[in-house]
């Protein structure tokens, strides 16, 4: 018995020691951790980072459901997806100042707990007014663990370690948002709508529990609450958020023909005006700009926007092409995209090892070279291209994907002390989502003016061969008389074919027309890359340098 006793005593102390050794502080000295408690706590970030990004786009496949189920109009659903993207840009560049202020530890936690419980909210959400109150506290929250991941994977590795960190973050940035349409689809088949949120509660719980226990990688500030500024945070939530209403809704509502994007456009340049202002002369400002002093820094914020602008736009451009030209679901959606996901990880490692061994510059302008190279493959499509048709060019951009990003975010974070990592790392990410929205309200102009034009040259051309396109249509009208006997409603169904065929092939001259001119733009960003040159003597900092 007294055995059993013991046992069950040295059990306990045994376990109370894990528990002891997980939750130990490292905030003196965060890079002196055991390298298993780094990758421990890096890999608990970065789910919560992919949760972040992957909630972005789960529910686009299934908002017509979303729409049934909570009796709305097509003009509401859609801020279901804009609700969450506008409190999620705030988040941030915020979440720098509310990281030194209550340390990344509580941050992360509070972030990801909030995160998983305004889920549990939007899946219980009774109407649409509700629903869009609780996708903009879900993106609010979740914003945090975005630029968060970065600064301390930044703060903790070095060397060969820390170059996998861009390569293994960048491949989260683009799966996540990859993966979400087609999941989200198959979970409302499956289930229900609402399981498209229900989804994130186990995950986002023990996200929670194992931040709380792990974190311990810097010390709070809770003064910093006490010297708030107030007019800086109001200014860049009118800046950031009335920008992202204008990107949103501009290519559905004619722009600035448009009453409510036109004053949503003045106040976010009013506030954007204020946001500077405070930015450059407050004495405690919200979000700092002192990263922008180093020119490296700028440039590759200027990258991070145009990639970006071509990631999120080429992301939303392929499924748009798959689902209206060629009719496909969103299993088939999501099977003919994931290549660029299959091909980043092959490309991860490969990736990191480059970005030891050779300058930044010559890497950038290759992956810069080979994403231009693949949007001009893909300017080539027809309306009959599919899965093999893509897989070539989507391969190439998965590759040059990464060969743009790693380069990039060590151009961004690699100078930086760790006591100014949050503050790079909220910016660099705000410039990527921002590209972003820009990419995908371009995008949707583009698209929308090229269609019409394509369709007002192609119907200028079979004007010019009216004899030819008449007897198409009367051949058509022919063998449709085998299934409809009324001769006058064979004619009518035909013309009916007729001008979907026409309209088909005006969208995919459009495509066409789109990605040629990203093909263009990536191009040209070349012209960024000889510019690109650190400091003299810049030198990336040891990682306890400038401690907490």
């Amino acid at each position: 018995m007294e055995t059993r006793v013991g046992m069950a005593a040295s059990g306990a102390a045994s376990g109370s020691g894990w528990l002891a050794g997980l939750s130990q502080d490292w905030s003196a000295d965060p890079a002196a951790m055991p390298t298993a408690r780094k990758y421990l706590i890096f890999g608990v970030m970065a789910f919560g980072q992919f949760m972040a990004l992957f909630d972005i786009q789960i529910v686009s496949a299934s908002l017509s459901d979303v729409q049934a189920g909570l009796a709305a109009g097509p003009d509401e659903v859609s801020w279901v997806q804009t609700a969450y993207l506008m409190a999620e840009l705030v988040m941030i560049p915020l979440s720098a100042y509310l990281a030194r202020a209550m340390s990344t530890r509580w941050l992360f936690m509070l972030s990801a707990g909030l995160f998983t419980a305004s889920s549990l909210l939007c899946g219980l959400a009774w109407n649409m007014e509700s629903m869009i109150a609780f996708r903009a506290l879900q993106g609010f929250t979740g914003g945090a663990m975005v630029p968060l991941v970065f600064a301390v994977g930044f703060t903790l590795f070095t060397g060969k370690q820390r170059a996998m960190i861009p390569a293994i973050l960048g491949t989260v940035a683009v799966i996540a948002p990859t993966l979400g349409p087609t999941v989200g689809g198959l979970i409302t088949q499956a289930f229900d709508w609402r399981w498209l949120f229900f989804i994130n509660i186990v995950p986002g719980i023990v996200v929670t529990a194992l931040s709380a226990l792990i974190l311990r990688v810097d010390r709070a500030q809770p003064a910093m609450f006490a010297r708030i500024d107030w007019s800086h945070f109001i200014a860049m939530a009118v800046f950031l958020g009335g920008l992202q209403f204008v990107l949103e809704e501009g290519p559905r509502n004619d722009w600035f023909g448009d009453p409510e994007i036109a004053i949503g456009a003045w106040l976010s340049f009013v506030a954007f005006l204020l946001f500077l202002e405070r930015a450059f002369f407050s004495k405690n400002p919200i979000v700092t700009l002192k990263p922008f002093r180093r020119p490296i820094f700028v440039f590759a914020c200027l990258f991070s926007l145009v990639i970006g602008f071509g990631m999120y736009a080429s992301i939303y451009l392929i499924p748009v092409y798959l689902a209206r030209v060629r009719g496909f679901d969103s299993l088939q959606i999501g099977t003919t995209v994931f290549v660029v996901g299959i091909a980043q990880i092959a490309s991860t490692f490969i990736a990191a090892s480059l970005s030891q061994r050779i300058d930044m510059r010559w890497m950038i302008a290759v992956g810069l070279t080979l994403f231009a190279w693949s949007l001009w493959l893909t300017s080539h499509m027809t309306s009959e291209w599919g899965f093999w048709e893509l897989v070539f060019p989507q391969a190439v951009r998965g590759l040059a994907l990464m060969l743009c990003i790693v380069p990039s975010v060590n151009m961004a974070l690699s100078a930086f002390p760790p006591a100014e990592l949050g503050a790079a790392s909220g910016l660099f990410n705000l410039m990527r989502n921002l590209g972003g929205a820009v990419g995908i309200a371009m995008v949707n102009t583009w698209l929308q003016d090229d269609t019409r034009i394509a369709a007002a040259r192609l119907g200028e051309a079979l004007g010019h061969h009216a004899t030819s396109a008449s007897g198409q249509l009367q051949a058509l009208a022919a063998r449709l008389a085998a299934t409809i006997p009324d001769p006058a409603e064979a004619q009518l169904t035909a013309s009916a074919v007729f001008a979907r065929i026409v309209g088909r092939e005006a969208l995919t001259l459009a495509f066409d027309d789109v990605f040629r001119l990203m093909a263009w733009m990536f191009l040209a960003a070349l012209a960024i890359v000889p510019f690109c040159r650190p400091a003299p003597g810049a030198t990336p900092p040891p990682a306890d340098a400038g401690a907490h």
